[in-house]
């Protein structure tokens, strides 16, 4: 793939040098705007819509929130990664600071790390659920790079009805070649070790065919100093299109090979003493608990056959994912009759190791004290006391915490494989008809899919330093003579195979759907839809135990998890139902209104199927309501939506770490109702001169409701609270100066995006204080040639996301959170493009 990638560069880089630059930059102009424009009544141009629309529309023609972001729009945002370009949005609070992908995504405060939130490749999704096995069908699958067009994000609206549990649509729309051959090459460096390599060409191939291609290659050493590098890989898109005298068809392909690490929480101040910071040992900025020490782990657990396995890791392997995707899309015009029908096919397969954090540092010497009697009866009488030392040692070289921190932590390597396919298709019709009553247009489908995984996963608790790139530690059993006795770990491991789990899932689905847009009047449309699926989920998931391995030295292995050899195998059918219907009034082209209502019916993961023993099987209903203006002129605009979500039943079942047992078994499960209400805005501002002015802002109010535990636990700390990591404000504010020097166009843009307070727990007694960011950026257009800079966090402001998700859901035991994810210190991109 790389030697593909750079041959097609190298291509790309010699057609470019051989190009009339006028001539062929007025024909790329004209073919982009004719691609993806249109001309509205005034002087204004609105974006082409094609999400959630039985038609092309205006955006200001639709009676719900959507935006259009292009690839200029995308090329001035910079953004890390896809899920770093949402977050330009209202309505969409994200988290991005856990790498390139597998980011967080919150549609208008639905309380989950990346659902509901849709992802399509030019109308299909690439795998059928949400999230896979530990890989994400947002950011996972939906890499950026200059064979994207535009991306196109519903929020509420008709959602539901084009495309499964989805409370908001992001398809990605890709290049489709012209009769005009153009092209663009871009290398792009940073000062976080980032070297990436763009490039795509697209034109025509023969009289009505079309090709496009092209892809990125990228290394990166990282935002966090890990002791390897954190991204490297790429990936390849095409299609070739044929047009017909009423329609075409086209056939795409991408192949995406790519690791990524995976940043996790790191703790910043001492839990004995939250005044006490610990930058001096994990910094800020560029800490991290990533470390070279995990370059080479080996997990011993029993199969299920008595026979002791070794799973080897690689830290550095970070998240590998390789998938191929194959699709064919076709749309023709028979008369009144419109049709269209897609299909995609996806196999791939995802590594994955990642260091989890999980509980809070603890104090060195209360920690080792707690072994020492389970290690004089293991070791014998002569144990006189418990020492630390680096792993892999033998017990020689002796760590002192004392001189250090004074504490330990523990944290969890994760080894998991996933290999999945998806197939999927769609198949409609529409026609408009002409009635007394103003025109109904009236489109009536068919999707389907068809999906699978195998899984495998198995975790190790591990004891490390209270530092960056932490060295592993032993928990040592010493004699009166400093003689070692034996081990509470295994080379640095607390517990081998703390956790593990394997199974396989399928899954099938098939949905009708019909929608009816009705124009009353030029003035006045009324729409509505329904949506019914049918979902079944078969598959089995491999039973574990607890069982000693016998190795008379250590502590480890006393409780290791390990198949029994036996199998649980489930079947499961569930069917949803989700409808919408919305009213949109155009005043006079520049003032309109709508008003809309949906419900959206959210089944469970096919990989429910692999749980031991099944759980409780419970369908998430939601009920969203949203009312807009909207307001044109002047190439200036102002989107505002009201909006109403309620979801109810919310199943908030969760099994937290414990540091006690070293597993995830703490598990509270809550069933209630969240609810948000808020005003979301997205706008732009031109006044005369060279200024010009666009944000969001997002206002809201997340809260638990009504919330019971099946497990007795007392569900009044949830009731009424705001929903965990939610915050009640966060806006964008960009503010662009556009002018001319010499014959060069020029740009100079800042950004400045605000966060609110938020909570890690359900009891909201640990907070996320408010943050604010700032980046700025600049670029210079001469001829075919851009020069841009973009750097982001320029002031290094503080700010933390997430908390430490897998061990304080109950809080930190303090009001403000000293343990989480930090912003992304300052950074700095050169990038550099020439077109043709």
């Amino acid at each position: 793939m790389r030697n593909m990638l750079l041959v097609g560069a190298a291509v790309c880089a010699m057609a470019a040098a051989t190009q009339s630059a006028s001539a062929q930059d007025k024909a790329d102009r004209a073919a982009t705007t004719s691609d993806a424009r249109t001309t509205a009544q005034d002087e204004d141009r609105s974006d082409i819509i094609v999400t959630g629309s039985a038609r092309e529309q205006r955006r200001f023609d639709v009676s719900y929130a959507v935006n259009s972001l292009s690839q200029s729009d995308i090329q001035k945002l910079a953004p890390k990664s896809t899920t770093d370009l949402i977050g330009a949005l209202p309505g969409i609070h994200v988290e991005a600071t856990g790498g390139e992908v597998q980011n967080i995504t919150r549609v208008r405060g639905i309380p989950t790390d990346r659902g509901f939130l849709y992802y399509q490749q030019d109308g299909l999704p690439l795998y059928q659920e949400l999230d896979g096995y530990f890989f994400n069908q947002g950011d996972g699958m939906n890499r950026l790079d200059l064979m994207t067009d535009r991306v196109e994000v519903v929020r509420g609206g008709p959602a539901p009805i084009y495309a499964s549990t989805a409370a908001a649509i992001a398809n990605v729309i890709t290049v489709t070649g012209t009769g005009t051959t153009r092209g663009k090459v871009q290398a792009t460096l940073g000062d976080t070790g980032y070297y990436r390599l763009d490039a795509y060409q697209a034109g025509p191939l023969s009289k009505d065919t079309y090709y496009a291609i092209g892809g990125f290659l990228r290394y990166h050493d990282g935002y966090r100093n890990s002791g390897f590098p954190s991204d490297r890989g790429g990936q390849i898109r095409a299609n070739i299109k044929h047009d017909f005298g009423n329609g075409f068809v086209k056939v795409t392909g991408q192949y995406t090979d790519d690791h990524n690490l995976f940043y996790m929480s790191i703790p910043t101040n001492d839990p004995r003493n939250p005044a006490v910071s610990l930058n001096q040992y994990v910094d800020y900025f560029s800490g991290t608990i990533n470390t070279p020490a995990l370059r080479s782990v080996n997990i011993k657990y029993r199969d299920g056959a008595g026979v002791i396995q070794n799973q080897r890791g690689d830290l550095a392997n970070g998240r590998h994912m390789i998938f191929g995707n194959v699709g064919l899309d076709y749309e023709g015009d028979f008369g009144d009759w419109h049709v269209s029908a897609k299909g995609g096919y996806t196999q791939g397969k995802v590594r994955f190791d990642a260091f989890y954090s999980t509980s809070n540092p603890v104090d060195a010497t209360t920690f080792a004290n707690g072994f020492l009697p389970a290690a004089t009866t293991a070791f014998g009488a002569g144990v006189a006391r418990m020492g630390y030392a680096i792993a892999g040692t033998g017990g020689q070289t002796a760590y002192n915490p004392a001189n250090d921190s004074g504490l330990v932590m523990q944290a969890q390597y994760r080894s998991i494989a996933s290999d999945f396919t998806s197939a999927q298709g769609d198949l409609s019709i529409t026609r408009k008809f002409e009635t007394g009553l103003g025109t109904h247009d009236i489109r009536i489908g068919t999707y389907g899919s068809l999906w699978g995984q195998t899984n495998f996963n198995v975790y190790q608790n591990y004891l490390v330093e209270v530092k960056s790139q932490p060295p592993v530690l032993d928990l040592v059993a010493y004699s009166a003579n400093n003689a070692v006795l034996g081990y509470v770990t295994d080379n640095g491991a607390l517990t081998d195979a703390a956790s593990l789990g394997g199974g396989h899932a399928d899954g099938q689905l098939i949905a009708l759907y019909g929608t009816d847009t009705w124009d009353i009047t030029d003035k006045l449309r009324i729409d509505a839809g329904l949506r019914q699926e049918w979902y079944t989920f078969s598959g089995f998931g491999r039973v574990t135990g607890a069982y000693n391995l016998g190795d008379a030295t250590t502590l480890a292995d006393n409780s290791t998890r390990g198949f029994t050899g036996a199998i649980n195998s489930n079947r499961i059918k569930l069917n949803a139902t989700n409808w919408t219907v919305g009213a949109n009034y155009d005043a006079n082209g520049h003032i309109g209104i709508y008003l809309r209502a949906s419900q959206l019916q959210v089944p469970p993961t096919s990989n429910i199927v692999t749980n031991v023993p099944l759980p409780a099987v419970i369908s998430t209903k939601a009920k969203l309501y949203e009312a807009g203006v909207k307001l044109l002129t002047g190439g200036s605009y102002l989107y505002i939506t009201g909006f109403y979500t309620r979801f109810d039943p919310l199943n908030a079942s969760f099994a937290a770490f414990n540091p006690v047992t070293g597993r995830a078994d703490v598990t509270t499960n809550f069933v209630g109702i969240a609810e948000n209400k808020g005003l979301e805005a997205d706008g732009l501002l031109r006044v005369r001169g060279p200024f010009s002015l666009a944000g969001s802002v997002t206002f809201q109010n997340p809260r638990y409701l009504n919330f019971t535990s099946s497990t007795g636990a007392d569900a009044r700390i949830a009731n009424g609270k705001q929903i965990i990591r939610e915050p009640k404000l966060y806006l964008n504010v960009r503010p662009t100066l556009d002018f001319t020097a010499g014959g060069a166009k020029i740009s100079v843009y800042g950004r400045y995006d605000y966060v609110g307070r938020r909570f890690t727990d359900f009891g909201n007694t640990t907070a996320l204080p408010a943050y604010g960011a700032f980046g700025v950026g600049g670029m210079l257009t001469s001829g075919d040639w851009q020069f841009q800079v973009a750097g982001d966090n320029i002031t290094n402001a503080h700010g933390f996301t997430e908390g430490n998700t897998a061990g304080d859901r109950f809080g930190q035991g303090v009001p403000t959170a000293i343990f989480g994810r930090p912003l992304f210190g300052r950074n700095v991109r050169l990038i550099v493009s020439r077109k043709w």
